[in-house]
């Protein structure tokens, strides 16, 4: 009897200990299930993670491909081209929200060694799984990469600060390994020093040698990515830009901070300000006493050295393009942040509590209406390819896809633009199991009265002088086949 009472002790215990990672498991399987029905859009049609046939795909993905070197991108796309209606995108969701799971345990490890308390460990885990900030990461079919960068540059931390005997192999391994998932991975090889020290765990002479030896890391990815055999090309979205830079800021700042359903506040077809302001206005206690409340307790050398290394995490896409995905890089370190103004509450437990609750309250709110839109742009384009499909008839070689400019407003991979839902054609292929259309060429025509006349001229035009079987003439949602 006193055997089954100290047993019941030790799980009581456990639970008390491990509570945020035992919710995160047990949640795990509804947040997979709710992200499954989530189709590919936008550039989940024309990145190396979809479904992929190249023969030569080592030489052609695996190495650097047009701007980017992620060679298990490569690895996924080929392992879904192995049979795309059955893999494409369900393996994608599968591994994303598990690495998602493994980040959110990961954090709680980061916390425990940097000796947080288990109450703040505890609701800070849980914050980060749930937030909204990472939404548009979890329900995106092509952030695999995004995830896993995160993950591998946890662990590469957790290495550095913790192991004794080859420490610093095992660093530079994990840095690298979370690099080829996702370029900002690299960023870790300064994070891990920066951060040690803001929490006296090296000293400044450390920090020196250690930040010379990142920089050299850094150095040797650059210098491999010059050498591997392929032409470089910049996307010119990744062109640096001072205005572009400081919008991608802003949306930093808010994205990161700021808890709202930003549907409801900024699509304008969708706009609800009242809800808006309701989900804002139940996380708002929760953000006043983590942020602002005794925001001065920030300005120490733990926090600062914090606030750096999330700056650090994100300057890779802030310096090009910043979405709403993007926020993922910077949480690791915004949990720290939460973590510390947390223990500086430990005397308000309760009122910590409470808010929270109201955190989690809009946080649920919010994370539903932002899967169920990410649904509805993935059925959307869905729906286009079939119709396209059904009214070609036959299979064709060839589809010349001309766009009438859409002026539907878009938000991040919540609310796509059809034509970008669409894939500009390339979901068609999908719908067909990759047999037909092999080859896919698009325009787009600016949105005009006669832009449904010119599109017809354009396609007549195109249809006689080019080898094109079909032409696919797309204005917002409807579609026309041309042959």
């Amino acid at each position: 009897m006193q055997d089954c009472h100290c047993q019941l002790n030790k799980y009581k215990i456990f639970i008390s200990i491990y509570w945020s990672i035992i919710l995160v498991i047990m949640l795990t399987p509804l947040w997979l299930e709710t992200i499954l029905p989530v189709l590919p859009t936008h550039d989940d049609w024309a990145t190396t993670i979809k479904p992929d046939f190249n023969p030569f795909f080592i030489k052609e993905r695996f190495l650097f491909y047009g701007y980017h070197w992620r060679p298990f991108d490569a690895m996924m796309g080929y392992i879904l081209g192995t049979n795309p209606q059955v893999l494409y995108p369900i393996l994608n969701h599968y591994f994303i929200v598990i690495g998602h799971t493994i980040c959110a345990i990961l954090i709680f490890k980061l916390l425990s060694t940097l000796k947080f308390t288990t109450f703040s460990k505890n609701i800070t885990t849980v914050y980060f799984f749930i937030t909204p900030s990472t939404m548009a990461t979890i329900t995106a079919v092509d952030s695999m990469n995004q995830v896993y960068a995160l993950l591998c540059g946890i662990i590469s931390f957790l290495f550095y600060v913790k192991l004794e005997k080859g420490k610093y192999v095992a660093w530079i391994c994990m840095l690298f390994i979370a690099t080829w998932f996702k370029e900002n991975g690299l960023m870790w090889a300064l994070i891990g020093p920066v951060l040690t020290y803001g929490f006296d765990l090296i000293n400044q002479k450390r920090l020196k040698r250690d930040l010379l030896i990142g920089l050299g890391v850094i150095a040797v990815y650059g210098l491999a990515i010059f050498l591997l055999p392929r032409e470089i090309i910049i996307h010119p979205d990744y062109e640096p830009d001072i205005i572009k830079v400081i919008k991608n800021i802003i949306k930093f700042l808010f994205t990161t901070f700021i808890t709202v359903d930003y549907i409801y506040l900024l699509h304008q077809p969708s706009r609800n300000l009242i809800v808006a302001i309701f989900t804002f206005a139940l996380s708002l206690p929760f953000l006043y006493y983590i942020f602002i409340k005794k925001s001065r307790q920030f300005l120490n050398k733990k926090m600062v050295c914090t606030m750096f290394c999330m700056i650090i995490a994100v300057a890779p896409h802030i310096s090009t393009v910043f979405s709403m995905m993007h926020t993922y890089a910077g949480l690791a370190m915004l949990t720290i942040l939460i973590a510390y103004s947390i223990d500086c509450y430990m005397e308000h437990r309760k009122s910590v509590i409470i808010t929270f609750l109201l955190f989690c309250l809009s946080a649920v709110m919010i994370d539903i209406h932002l899967v169920n839109a990410s649904i509805k742009s993935g059925r959307i384009g869905k729906k286009m390819a079939q119709e396209a499909i059904r009214k070609t008839g036959k299979p064709v070689k060839s589809v010349y896809v001309i766009i009438i400019e859409d002026e539907y407003p878009k938000l991040s991979s919540f609310c796509v633009i059809p034509y970008e839902a669409f894939g500009w054609g390339l979901a068609s292929q999908y719908e067909t199991n990759y047999q037909w259309p092999k080859t896919i060429k698009d325009t787009t025509i600016v949105h005009s009265l006669d832009a449904v006349k010119h599109a017809k001229q354009l396609a007549s035009k195109v249809l006689l002088k080019d080898s094109i079987d079909c032409v696919w003439i797309i204005n917002h949602d409807n579609v026309d086949v041309i042959k």
